[in-house]
């Protein structure tokens, strides 16, 4: 018996080697995940002990803008536990993300050409440190402005105490929110280089885009003024970084398929 004479009925050999490929990245695609998972665990193993400590790091610029009598408060019995250990986890995947986009560029780079694979690798770090500035940017920066504008609105006889867990959701919100905003550049640098627009469409629309930033500052950002600004005043300046530097990238690829040209 042939191995065509084997296959089951209505299935081809064509389609069986179609679909151990596709069987094989999704058997690669699990044990990336699984490592991803497997570091994610580790680092926050070894943060738990510490995960007290963490909590009060996170919380100073609030705690310094407190009045002396007043401190934070947890509203629900398991609180005081449960909130650190979500600090804990969720700052353990922060802290995984370069292993995450390493592994996601690693699924990716066989399918990619050269050049893409060359230009990919410095995107994903890149994009990282991005994300660290943009979180490193609203914690020592943002925070301490808006939480001492937020405490001292404050009405007279009303006593600040903000609770944990509400206080956590509120910061890990503007983590994310800035984090993200950060990645500007990045996406600007996609869009030109995969031909979705061009540095003369996406300058030409610049009213839109701060508008726009403005906007997503309101969305993302506590109801004041001071937090919006200040996200939406970086993305509009990391656009045009982005821009810049698409430009350049451009000139260069330009340059780069004139001399080949030239060779012959």
């Amino acid at each position: 018996m042939t191995q065509q004479d084997s296959l089951p009925p209505g299935d081809s050999e064509d389609e069986v080697k179609q679909e151990q490929p596709f069987l094989s990245h999704l058997v690669e695609l699990r044990d990336r995940l699984l490592r991803i998972l497997l570091v994610v665990g580790l680092i926050f193993l070894a943060l738990i002990p510490f995960a007290n400590k963490l909590y009060t790091l996170l919380a100073a610029p609030l705690l310094a803008h407190l009045p002396e009598s007043s401190s934070m408060i947890a509203t629900e019995v398991a609180s005081p536990f449960l909130t650190p250990f979500k600090l804990t986890l969720v700052l353990a995947m922060f802290l995984t993300i370069p292993v995450i986009l390493y592994q996601a560029w690693a699924f990716m780079a066989p399918a990619l050409y050269r050049h893409e694979r060359r230009l990919m690798l410095p995107l994903l770090i890149s994009s990282t440190l991005l994300f660290y500035i943009g979180m490193a940017f609203a914690y020592y920066a943002v925070m301490p402005l808006v939480f001492g504008f937020l405490t001292s609105t404050a009405p007279e006889g009303v006593a600040v105490m903000t609770d944990i867990s509400k206080y956590l959701d509120f910061v890990l919100k503007m983590f994310f929110a800035f984090g993200v905003a950060f990645e500007v550049p990045v996406a600007t640098i996609l869009l030109v280089l995969t031909g979705a627009t061009t540095p003369d469409k996406l300058a030409s629309m610049r009213p839109y885009i701060i508008v726009g930033a403005f906007v997503i500052g309101m969305l993302l950002t506590p109801p004041d003024i001071i937090s919006q600004t200040l996200l939406a005043v970086p993305m509009w300046l990391l656009f045009e970084a982005g821009l810049f530097s698409a430009r350049i990238i451009l000139h260069k690829r330009k340059a780069a398929e004139e001399t080949i040209d030239d060779k012959g």
